[in-house]
């Protein structure tokens, strides 16, 4: 069976699915997370098979061919995570596998699910309130399954790799607010600077302070959806010196200013 062939995908999306009773196969080049939501379906990723269903999930990375098909009438949130977008540890996807979703997850997937059902139009059409839609929803969904699954695959992978990169990113996101001093990090970790530096990379794949710039603005959306959070208060929050250097981040990576994003409807 040939796999789908897919458009080029600039931008992280949510999108609701319903898969049918006959197996497809499908195989692109930017990691994916298949959240169950309703009924159930059955995925295999490199030969290896399991059934989602509502408190699960299925991380495939780029470039692993999938084979899937549905199980009676089913729905599932899907996540689409091209390279260098939001702010995921490269090697949340070095395997690929399924995971139990935990209740707080699986609330959230819900909720994103029922803004996603409400026509909002797809993430490569013009309509900037479709963007700020898949944004705002992409990056809630990626910092509560990293808090929530992360664990686990932090837990997986350190032996090997000499680095717990979930427990890293959940120190950056509680320390959003002051600068990063990597020989602190790295002597938290029980690493020399140089050490650090090459793992980081290596779990991350990308420094620690670009690693950390797309998670202060990855926040900074969720912060902007609360109208009584100033643009001051979130810039001091996530990180910023002041609101002039925030906004210039902000506008560089997104394309607006905060003030503009913030005025889009949400919905």
């Amino acid at each position: 069976m040939n796999p789908h062939h897919h458009a080029p995908v600039t931008a992280p999306g949510v999108e609701l699915r319903r898969y049918g009773a006959i197996e497809e196969t499908d195989l692109h080049d930017f990691h994916q997370i298949v959240l169950g939501l309703d009924g159930e379906m059955e995925m295999t990723v490199n030969g290896q098979g399991e059934r989602i269903d509502s408190c699960s999930a299925w991380l495939i990375p780029a470039g692993a061919r999938h084979d899937y098909m549905g199980i009676g009438d089913n729905r599932q949130l899907v996540l689409d995570l091209p390279a260098a977008t939001l702010a995921v540890p490269e090697r949340l996807f070095d395997t690929a596998r399924a995971v139990r979703l935990d209740p707080a997850l699986t609330q959230l997937v819900s909720q994103i699910a029922q803004r996603a059902a409400a026509a909002t139009p797809p993430r490569d059409s013009a309509d900037l309130r479709a963007r700020r839609f898949h944004w705002d929803a992409s990056a809630r969904l990626c910092a509560a399954f990293i808090a929530q699954t992360g664990v686990a695959a932090g837990a997986q992978f350190s032996a090997a790799a000499g680095l717990d990169f979930a427990r890293i990113d959940r120190w950056l996101r509680a320390h959003l607010a002051q600068p990063l001093r990597i020989a602190d990090l790295a002597a938290h970790c029980g690493f020399g600077m140089r050490r650090f530096h090459q793992l980081f990379i290596e779990a991350f794949g990308e420094t620690p302070h670009r690693y950390l710039q797309r998670l202060r603005l990855d926040t900074a959306l969720t912060l902007l959806a609360d109208p009584r959070a100033s643009l001051t208060d979130i810039a001091l929050e996530v990180g910023f010196s002041d609101q002039s250097a925030f906004t210039h981040a902000f506008t560089r990576r997104f394309g607006l200013a905060p003030g503009q994003w913030r005025a889009l409807p949400s919905h």
